[in-house]
């Protein structure tokens, strides 16, 4: 539950500077599941997930569902959600504010109750995401919006939503999810532009889809929805997809520690630019169907460019991890972070183990290598900056010390055991360890 995961103040304690070996599995989803959990709040039937990660975000929103009557629990590995009970649209105030995917939930608690209030939702401080996108969608489909001055805010549709077309004013992801689940249960059709492609907005449209509502376009740019003009009447099950930002950090991860690791259940089609960056930087791999095979290294790695971008370019998420195998390359790199503004604090990190780098601005760091890591103490800022300082943890000499290891574990199920055997000398101290 988040309530006991939020009292840990677990930190990881890594000796590093030898290579792995093995296999390791890729979870679901993180991005997917969020927001696929939010859509199934469009139903009244009983809904059943398999592949979802154990991770501390997806206990986060379960709790918010249970605390407005939902029922929700695990069936081995399969999560099982019962919104028949559900009975408000307030969820509580401290959990949404407590992580960003919890405005997921706005789209569905206003099609079903035809209100929501709820606070703005917290999460990583890597910069500004303003919910002007949201209230585009929200808008757009004849919902009221207005803002309290304690900042909750209250989305209301009397008369129902109705369908209309939406014009997001940038290519949001989260905004394309919710004006997706609102838009399912609005009477009539939708039309949403400038949509979001990305893999796990795809994702939400094809459970949508298994819930009877018709939708076309996804993965691409303007998507068409027939609302089914109520809350529906179906059970479903489905299955997460495979965690392309996973992934992509177990790929630098091996590459970065010079290790010969296979990635089992790898999204290989949703990673075309991450894998051209890996062949571009040097990286020694065979990539195919649904796995990754990171040999050791037969040459320098080289310095590179990485920027990150709507898909299908690299997304924010895997960008962070790129800049330890940057201090491994010869030369000097730029790490160009498009768009959030607060993402960088994980260079400062790796200037304390040694890294020659600078942070020219609050989008672009330079980082000069080869450069030889040493142990530290280091600070998880945020999910991804966290499985960073873990891969440099690796990668360094000597013992390194991770505080806040529980924010990694927002994201990454069971990191360190699932290291551990690969033969990574990693362990948790603290509360749970």
């Amino acid at each position: 539950m988040w309530s006991n995961a939020l009292a840990m103040a677990d930190t990881f304690k890594i000796r590093g500077g030898k290579p792995l070996s093995g296999e390791i599995a890729v979870r679901g989803s993180k991005n997917s599941v969020l927001a696929l959990i939010a859509a199934s709040v469009v139903t009244s039937g009983k809904v059943s997930f398999s592949n979802v990660p154990r991770i501390r975000d997806v206990d986060a929103i379960c709790d918010i569902l249970r605390g407005l009557g939902s029922r929700i629990e695990w069936n081995g590995g399969v999560l099982v959600l019962d919104h028949s009970g559900l009975n408000d649209y307030r969820p509580d105030t401290e959990l949404v504010r407590r992580f960003r995917g919890s405005i997921l939930l706005a789209g569905g608690l206003l099609a079903r109750f035809r209100k929501v209030e709820l606070p703005y939702p917290g999460g990583d401080l890597i910069g500004t995401r303003p919910l002007d996108a949201h209230f585009a969608a929200f808008r757009a489909l004849g919902a009221e919006i207005s803002e309290s001055g304690d900042h909750v805010l209250r989305v209301l549709a009397p008369e129902g939503l109705r369908g209309g077309t939406i014009v997001l004013p940038e290519a949001s992801v989260t905004a394309t999810e919710n004006a997706l689940i609102a838009a399912s249960c609005a009477k009539g059709d939708t039309l949403i532009k400038i949509a979001a492609t990305e893999p796990h907005v795809q994702d939400v449209a094809r459970f949508l889809k298994a819930l009877g509502v018709e939708i076309s376009g996804e993965g691409t740019h303007t998507i068409r929805v027939r609302g089914a003009g109520a809350v529906i009447a179906r059970n479903a099950e489905y299955r997460v997809i495979p965690d392309a930002d996973e992934a992509m950090s177990v790929a630098v991860l091996a590459a970065a520690t010079r290790s010969d690791l296979t990635i089992l259940g790898a999204p290989i089609d949703h990673m075309d630019m991450a894998l051209a960056k890996l062949r571009d930087v040097g990286v020694n791999f065979e990539a195919g169907h649904d796995r990754i095979h990171i040999r050791k290294p037969v040459g320098m790695y080289q310095a590179m460019k990485i920027k990150c971008g709507p898909h299908p370019q690299l997304g924010s998420d895997q960008i962070p991890p790129f800049a330890v195998l940057a201090t491994q390359a010869n030369g000097t790199s730029l790490i160009h972070e498009w768009m959030y503004e607060g993402r960088l604090g994980y260079v400062n990190e790796l200037i304390k183990m040694g890294a020659n780098a600078v942070v020219l601005d609050p989008h672009r760091a330079l980082v000069i290598g080869p450069t030889p890591l040493r142990g530290a103490e280091l600070q998880s800022l945020d999910i991804r900056s966290g499985m960073t300082v873990l891969i440099a943890g690796l990668v360094a000499e000597g013992e390194t010390i991770i505080q806040n290891a529980d924010v990694i574990d927002r994201g990454y199920e069971r990191i360190e055991e699932r290291l551990r055997a690969v033969g990574a000398d990693i362990e948790r101290v603290g509360e749970s360890g």
